[in-house]
């Protein structure tokens, strides 16, 4: 234990965050944490990324735990700050990332009496936090800071919420630093993994869904090579693509929203199903019907790191309790000599290649099909890609091809606005790396203003803008159940190209698919913040369905 200092509660807090590691907070300021912006000051060990609008700060935090794998930190004020936040815990409660936000209070002496800006902040928090707490006393915040990072970060990894009251970070008191908090890591059970082997050797059409919480590059490695060594087919859950190189001989595509009928197919006819980090969520099962939670005719070995997980809604056959790198390296050594290799992994990744190659569509004047294709092409394979939700991003998912984590930056919670913040935390976390957010016109403006922060940062970052004049996903949902009844989904948009040259950028509008790879080179010769914005036609609403097609199975249904 550390010796004892006399220190404000701002100064013993960020010493707290140093001493465990951390070395970024996203913020936009606030006057109820002033305490803790002065001791920032005369801490350069932790950068300080200054955001335009509390979602933005969020979405950041959440991003740089994503590619860490310790908490992103957040700070944020009371009331409308904290609020606009709360997006973001969201984002990382579903993603099981692990993240801390910091919330500048009231002051203790003015707390029920509706204050300025008041909310009860861990009543208000509590459905979608790991944790959430106010901190009393400053001589308790090292307690507190410890508590938070382990909690973020152990299990199923996920946010955690703790306020400061005002007066409290001002108090200055003697208190004890609290050391660095130690990663947990549960290895599985020799028996479970044996008992593992056993059902594949008595499988005949084994399948693997991959990624979720305490998914790592290291789980990540060392799954490849023991789902290659035994050809067995490894389907990513959703948004998960990165949770395995993808130029792996067994990989399988991915699941939930547009994925392939015969990937779909594979799992409904598969004998055992290995579920390996992931929850099996509603878009992962497509609504809990890929795989039913109770799954007759089917074995289910489920390894998850958090026991609360296990049998919470399906039923494990086989649940393994692990550290995801841990039973990752466990299984990769595993060798048994009588498990005969399925053919079937390598024929999964077949079907994949031929899926996720962009065929000619005639007739549209824009395809981003070709357009993916040309970035496949002149990017790297390491390359970032971020985005938020919206129609706009099926054309990744589909014919993207991910390198090993973290590639892939993008929320399971289906949240818009995500794309651009999550590209300037990892256009800071990794300056060397190419990074893109792809985002729709609708996306966009929800956070669009946090190219101000990749400007003030000095950021290199790529932003391909889809504009089709629409809230495209609900237009697509509202042609299904009223078709040729438009309401309230179609968008009157800025020029995007001027705007992302306001913000000191470089842009070119390209409307047809022949004009895109040209524009992506001289993009690739600069700097900087990059946008090139693609005006699209809203009847081309998917990579597979249009409007009119829509329309027409309405009225067939009908």
């Amino acid at each position: 234990m550390a010796a004892k200092s006399v220190r404000t509660g701002g100064r013993i807090l960020v010493d707290q965050l140093r001493i465990q590691g951390c070395d970024r907070i996203f913020t936009v300021p606030g006057e109820s944490f002033l305490a803790v912006l002065d001791a920032l000051h005369d801490t350069p060990e932790i950068d300080v990324t200054v955001c335009r609008q509390e979602g933005g700060v969020a979405y950041m935090a959440d991003a740089d735990g994503k590619m860490t794998g310790r908490p992103g930190i957040a700070f944020v004020t009371r009331g409308p700050g904290a609020t606009n936040a709360s997006g973001g815990v969201h984002v990382a409660f579903q993603d099981s990332t692990p993240m801390i936000l910091f919330i500048g209070d009231v002051s203790r002496g003015d707390r029920d009496r509706e204050g300025f800006q008041e909310v009860d902040f861990p009543a208000f928090f509590a459905p979608v936090a790991k944790w959430a707490a106010r901190i009393e006393d400053a001589r308790r915040i090292p307690e507190y800071v410890a508590r938070a990072w382990r909690v973020a970060t152990a299990g199923r990894p996920g946010p955690v919420v703790l306020a400061l009251p005002e007066d409290m970070l001002r108090d200055e008191v003697e208190t004890a630093d609290r050391p660095r908090v130690p990663p947990l890591s549960q290895a599985p059970d020799p028996g479970a993994i044996q008992a593992m082997f056993e059902l594949l050797k008595e499988a005949c059409a084994p399948v693997a869904i991959v990624g979720g919480a305490d998914w790592s590059p290291g789980a990540g490695h060392h799954f490849s090579n023991f789902a290659f060594r035994y050809g067995i087919p490894v389907a990513a859950s959703f948004r998960r693509q990165d949770s395995i190189d993808n130029i792996c001989g067994v990989y399988a595509g991915q699941l939930g929203y547009g994925p392939n009928p015969e990937l779909q197919q594979r799992i409904r006819d598969a004998d055992l199903i290995l579920a390996i980090g992931t929850r099996l969520g509603e878009a992962t099962t497509d609504g809990y019907t890929l795989i039913a939670p109770d799954h007759p005719g089917q074995t289910l070995v489920h390894v998850h790191p958090d026991p609360n997980e296990l049998g919470r809604v399906y039923h494990a056959d086989l649940p393994i309790c692990a550290d995801m790198g841990e039973f990752a390296e466990m299984a990769d050594g595993w060798l048994d000599p009588d498990l005969v290799r399925f053919a079937c992994g390598e024929q999964a990744h077949r079907i994949w290649l031929d899926w996720s190659e962009p065929k000619p569509r005639g007739g549209v004047v824009l395809d981003l099909g070709p357009c993916v294709a040309a970035m496949r092409d002149k990017l790297p394979g390491n390359t970032i890609i971020c985005n938020g939700a919206g129609n706009f991003s099926g054309w990744w998912h589909r014919y993207w091809r991910y390198g090993p984590m973290p590639t892939q930056l993008a929320p399971t919670s289906g949240t818009m606005g995500y794309g651009v913040p999550a590209a300037v935390a990892a256009a800071l976390r990794f300056r060397d790396r190419t990074v893109v957010a792809i985002a729709g016109d609708g996306d966009f403006l929800m956070n669009g203003q946090e190219l101000a922060t990749a400007a003030q940062h000095g950021c290199d970052l790529l932003v391909i803008l889809v504009d089709n004049g629409s809230y495209g996903t609900i237009r697509m949902h509202q042609e299904r159940e009223y078709p040729e009844r438009v309401s309230a989904t179609e968008l009157a948009n800025p020029d995007f190209a001027a705007l992302a040259r306001a913000y000191g950028g470089w842009a070119e509008t390209v409307e047809k698919t022949e004009e895109f790879a040209p524009a992506l080179d001289r993009s690739l010769e600069r700097k900087g913040i990059r946008l090139i914005h693609c005006k699209t036609d809203v009847e081309q609403i998917s990579n597979a369905t249009t409007i009119a097609k829509i329309r027409k199975r309405s009225k067939d249904r009908s």
